[in-house]
């Protein structure tokens, strides 16, 4: 096909195949589909977040990631003001963070979709926000973004309510620090497939569309290697931009 090029962009702890469906019909209304696996998810590679070969392709390095000062929406529609808005990975050197998930979009389009045209991102969950950076870093090279179902970041560092911050905070950490030091047990625990078939019931809004084959399409690159690291050091991402 030569018609319009569409990058699928993936949510938290699923993978470009939970597009299978989608990218079909896309492809016969004339788009040209691409789906992805974000670095560390799926069947892409999961290197140690702690690892000199993770921190040398951090998206993070090189930027200017002081916490800027802005004034943000609460649920019941009012303004917290002059709130400050922690960007970097607590994680230091981890590459798991939307800067670098935002350069990975940019090289698929340059390297895989090409063209003279710009991509359009659809994206979900934490997808969203990846896609939103890369719009933010080559606005040219984006021609928008559809968000599907997007991830609020409720558990940014910044949602905490600010009297309760210094108690919050470091508990929050120290949870975020055991699971990345001793996780593994509970990462296998959960990692079985009645327990996802269960936690998918959640965010779909039509149960039965949670079948045995999701949980496969889902489940499977989630027991590679090195998954766990990712699961983890990823919930304990409660900085990052708030687009």
């Amino acid at each position: 096909a030569d018609g319009p090029a569409v990058l699928f962009v993936h949510g938290l702890f699923v993978n470009a195949d939970h597009w299978r469906r989608n990218l079909p019909a896309l492809a016969d209304a004339g788009c040209r589909c691409y789906a992805i696996d974000l670095l560390g998810y799926g069947y892409s590679s999961k290197p140690n977040p702690l690892s000199e070969a993770a921190k040398a392709v951090s998206g993070e390095n090189g930027r200017s990631l002081s916490a800027p000062v802005a004034d943000l929406g609460t649920a019941g529609g009012g303004t917290r003001e002059g709130v400050e808005v922690e960007l970097a990975h607590p994680v230091a050197g981890s590459p798991y963070n939307f800067y670098t998930w935002s350069e990975q979009l940019l090289d698929f389009e340059a390297e895989v979709i090409g063209g003279d045209e710009p991509v359009t991102l659809v994206a979900n969950s934490i997808g969203s926000i990846s896609a939103l950076q890369a719009a933010i870093d080559a606005p040219a090279r984006i021609n928008g973004v559809a968000i599907v179902n997007p991830n609020f970041r409720e558990l940014h560092v910044s949602e905490q309510p600010a009297l309760l911050r210094p108690l919050l905070v470091p508990i929050i950490e120290a949870v975020q620090r055991t699971l990345r030091e001793r996780g593994q047990p509970l990462f296998d625990a959960l990692a079985r497939p009645a327990t996802v078939q269960q936690i998918l019931k959640e965010p779909y809004f039509d149960a039965d569309m949670v079948t045995d084959e999701l949980v496969d399409v889902l489940l499977t690159p989630l027991l590679q290697p090195g998954s766990a690291d990712v699961v983890f050091d990823t919930l304990s991402y409660s900085a990052a931009p708030l687009h």
